[in-house]
């Protein structure tokens, strides 16, 4: 057996036993888990330390760099995260639809745990924490695969918790990372069919399409973030500048971040110096349209329709004048990944009918889309944000990781 196929058998081991684990066993281990990412914060910062250099010698953004960065504050955030889980409600062993039917049995469904999750990620160190809590609090081992930029992180973490969840009781092989970076790893996870039950790629668009193009392993997708942000002509204009100053500069490196800002052209030459005076404070670069262009001058680059397909990450925002909702609609149904979409209207008919005809996993009004996260909707941490529109759709927490079985009582029945 290859390194990746040991791993995978030994997950595969874990998972068993922890189909059976009692919740109090697994949020023990949360605990522990929580506990020792405080107490080795230094160990985990000389190895975050140690990622970050490479990064910059090697000539990455300001954007990726910041994904890549852990500081202590961070590190008591996702401790904290941890805990945060730890307190949710088990997702595991509830029986719903328990009725009797015509035929003299009773049937039940149950929820139980999808088996081994294999997690394939790049450049957020982070992630490597919150997939093992979530996989384990809903009782499935994990296989980590990070991407070599946060591979020194990534491989403190693994340890510190692995480590951790054996004073609860529990197997260290319920987390495991591949310690393979190259991309042969991947394309070796992609096969493991014998071991894997289910694969999350969570990264860019290139990622992403390759594991799902190329995986014999059921797939839950996660997404890109082309996220818009829409000024309807009744909005507040000022709470409008505000929402898209904060949904493009609060974060640029995450995918919840706006990439596009869609202005109904009635109140285009209003609204866009207000945006642009607040954009102009982190140096934003816009890309717009022609009407875009004659409102706020040379400064404004010429948009393609690429920059309209972008997902930036970084202090780049490409800008479009529409004539009405309808325009901006039609916009987003073309150029959005179906992630975060946001209206800043004061019409309570025009935000219904962004409600009812944006295809999103996240449809806000008079709202930021940097509230499209885990932890803001009250899911602790997140696994990713999908995407697609199976029963995993937008943040996924501790239900999407679950699946079910029906439960089937009788009486000496037989079937005629």
């Amino acid at each position: 057996m290859t390194a990746i196929e040991t791993q995978g058998a030994a997950a595969k081991t874990a998972a068993n036993k922890l189909m059976t684990c009692t919740a109090k066993k697994k949020n023990d281990a949360l605990h522990f888990i929580s506990k020792a990412l405080v107490s080795k914060m230094d160990l985990i910062l000389t190895a975050n330390k140690q990622d970050v250099e490479n990064a910059k010698k090697d000539g990455k953004s300001e954007a990726f760099i910041d994904r890549l960065t852990l500081n202590p504050e961070r590190i008591n955030a996702i401790a904290e995260s941890v805990q945060d889980v730890a307190a949710q409600s088990d997702p595991v062993g509830r029986v719903d639809k328990m009725e009797k039917r015509p035929n003299g049995l009773m049937i039940g469904r149950k929820t139980v745990p999808l088996g081994v999750i294999a997690i394939i990620y790049e450049s957020r160190p982070n992630v490597t924490v919150d997939a093992a809590v979530l996989c384990l609090k809903a009782g499935n081992a994990v296989i980590l695969r990070s991407g070599k930029e946060a591979f020194n992180s990534s491989n403190a973490l693994t340890e510190i918790m692995r480590k951790a969840i054996t004073k609860a009781g529990l197997s260290e092989d319920s987390i495991s990372l591949i310690q393979n970076t190259d991309r042969s790893s991947v394309d070796e996870l992609l096969c493991l069919t014998d071991y894997i039950d289910v694969l999350i790629p969570r990264g860019g668009a290139g990622l992403i399409s390759h594991v799902t193009e190329n995986s014999k392993i059921p797939v839950i997708e996660t997404g890109i973030g082309v996220c818009h942000v829409y000024v309807e002509k009744t909005a507040d204009l000022e709470m409008a500048a505000s929402i898209i100053f904060n949904a493009k500069c609060r974060r640029v490196s995450v995918c919840n971040t706006a990439e596009t800002l869609l202005v109904d052209r009635a109140v285009a030459k209003e609204f866009l110096p207000m945006a642009k005076k607040l954009l102009d404070t982190k140096n934003t670069e816009l890309r717009g349209c022609a009407e875009t262009q004659k409102i706020l001058g040379s400064s404004v680059i010429k948009a393609t329709d690429d920059d309209y397909y972008a997902e930036f990450l970084d202090y780049i925002l490409a800008v479009k004048v529409v004539e009405n909702i309808d325009e901006a609609i039609d916009h987003i149904t073309k150029y959005g990944s179906k992630h975060s979409e946001a209206i800043i209207t004061g019409s309570y008919d025009e935000a219904n009918k962004f409600l009812d005809k944006v295809d999103a996993a996240a449809v806000y009004v008079n709202a930021s889309t940097a509230f499209t996260d885990g932890g803001e909707f009250g899911l602790g941490a997140e696994i990713g944000i999908s995407t697609q529109k199976m029963h995993a759709r937008g943040p996924m927490g501790l239900e999407q990781l679950t699946s079910s079985k029906f439960i089937i009582y009788g009486d000496g029945h037989i079937r005629q």
